[in-house]
């Protein structure tokens, strides 16, 4: 057996598209072409509005704040609540108090399939 790190500690800050208190722990990568990740925000953190390259899955893990697609009005998200958005959907993400997200990436991903609507 061999451990791990996906903490806040080991991620790396993301600061493009006018983020703030925003770090991602890199997972893994698979040869399909999928990606998974660990998106800490911490308080008044932003993950700002951007395109997504592919498919994106977010998985709020812990804590609760909001997401929003390419709509104005934000939606609010706790732990146990995930947000999808598909290729070239513009998006974004924050937290007053902080939330962990775990995010999926890749060509394929149909959560509609498999998980239960809000």
């Amino acid at each position: 057996m061999k451990l791990f790190r996906f903490d806040q500690g080991v991620g790396r800050t993301i600061d493009r598209y006018g983020s703030v208190h925003a770090a991602i722990s890199r997972i893994v990568r698979t040869p399909g072409a999928v990606s998974i990740g660990c998106i800490h925000l911490g308080p008044g953190g932003v993950l700002g509005y951007h395109p997504a390259v592919v498919h994106q899955l977010f998985l709020v893990v812990q804590g609760e704040g909001w997401v929003r697609g390419e709509e104005e009005s934000r939606a609010p998200i706790r732990a146990g609540q995930a947000a999808f958005w598909t290729a070239g959907e513009g998006h974004e993400s924050g937290s007053d108090s902080g939330m962990v997200a775990i995010v999926i990436e890749g060509e394929g991903l149909d959560p509609d399939a498999f998980m239960t609507a809000i």
